[in-house]
């Protein structure tokens, strides 16, 4: 049995999670969940956006499963996920991107991988105010042992996985030094994976453009915290949206899975929300626990599910509600 902390979240959070938790519950799977909450809920709840015992379960359990959180907006909070992956070395952002039968997308046979560096970058909170210039100095830090660790996830991830190629993102055309260290890491890394037969890179704004033109021609792709926020979305548009793409902080000794989407309050409560996003980051979450033949059983339940139509939400053609959606799942669980 596997212990691992729910995070339910905000807004359409815990109505996806209850499906997510059903549909567990129906296909027998060895977890056992301790709930803590986190965001505006738990503001409320407790007065701490991160209450000290969701990190006291994380600490145990090393393992999480998060809904949509919300972090308030001009308040002096800071965001919930950046807290939690910078507290924690996520330094692995996880996000795969495939075609679904019945999701209708204009492109076909996608099925790519995308590892963004999770805790560095533009987004290391790094930044100046000069009130009397007028001037917000945001800085870039990028590290070697950072840049290291994330091109070596993703060559390690592809060679386990059967994966041939691997394409760095970059702007070292103009970021001269730290795209340096992206190229030198991926290099010291496709030489340590030599079963990854291709590795080839991209300018950034190169790469966005290739990506919908001829997304199927990317396997596992590598970049920096802020390309790779507007790839990973990116790349969730080519298969269908956010609704429908899973997502993984992974560090070395402890992951939270996530939904990738939004908390959509003004949904909240009505039973429209989707929890495939959930479910599937659920799947990935049971991979690596090593329970693979329960994430493969759920997922033909789910990928039968989406190909009936009039039995999925409303923002996938349907009419079914959310807990009619994973009532579905649960009936063609084999």
């Amino acid at each position: 049995m596997h212990l691992v902390t729910l995070i339910p979240g905000d807004g359409i959070g815990p109505e996806i999670t209850r499906a997510v938790v059903d549909i567990f519950t129906a296909a027998q799977v060895p977890v056992q969940w301790e709930t803590h909450n986190a965001g505006e809920t738990a503001l409320a709840e407790s007065g701490q956006l991160l209450p000290q015992t969701l990190f006291d379960s994380l600490e145990k359990t090393r393992v999480g499963l998060k809904g949509p959180v919300t972090t308030p907006v001009g308040k002096g909070f800071r965001s919930v996920n950046i807290t939690l992956r910078q507290k924690y070395d996520l330094y692995q952002n996880v996000r795969p991107a495939k075609t679904t039968p019945g999701v209708e997308t204009p492109f076909k046979g996608i099925d790519l991988v995308l590892f963004r560096e999770n805790t560095e970058g533009l987004y290391a909170g790094l930044e100046l105010w000069d009130e009397r210039l007028g001037i917000a100095d945001s800085i870039s830090r990028n590290t070697v042992v950072g840049c290291r660790k994330i091109c070596r996830a993703a060559f390690a991830y592809a060679a386990k996985h059967g994966r041939k190629h691997v394409t760095l993102a970059h702007k070292g055309n103009i970021l001269k030094q730290a795209g340096k260290l992206m190229i030198d890491a991926c290099r010291e890394a496709s030489a340590e994976f030599p079963e990854v037969t291709f590795y080839d890179d991209r300018i950034i704004d190169n790469m966005c453009m290739q990506l919908v033109n001829k997304p199927q021609q990317f396997d596992v792709i590598v970049t920096t915290n802020l390309f790779g926020d507007i790839l990973s979305d990116l790349c969730a548009g080519l298969v269908g949206g956010l609704g429908v793409v899973s997502g993984a902080n992974i560090g070395d000794d402890l992951a939270i899975f996530e939904a990738v989407h939004g908390s959509a309050p003004d949904i909240a409560g009505q039973g429209k929300a989707n929890p495939t996003a959930l479910l599937r980051s659920a799947l990935m979450m049971l991979e690596h626990l090593g329970e693979k033949s329960y994430a493969e059983r759920i997922e033909q339940a789910l990928n039968e599910t989406l190909l009936n139509k009039d039995q999925c939400t409303g923002d996938l053609g349907g009419k079914a509600s959310t807990t009619e959606f994973a009532q579905y799942i649960i009936d063609k669980l084999k």
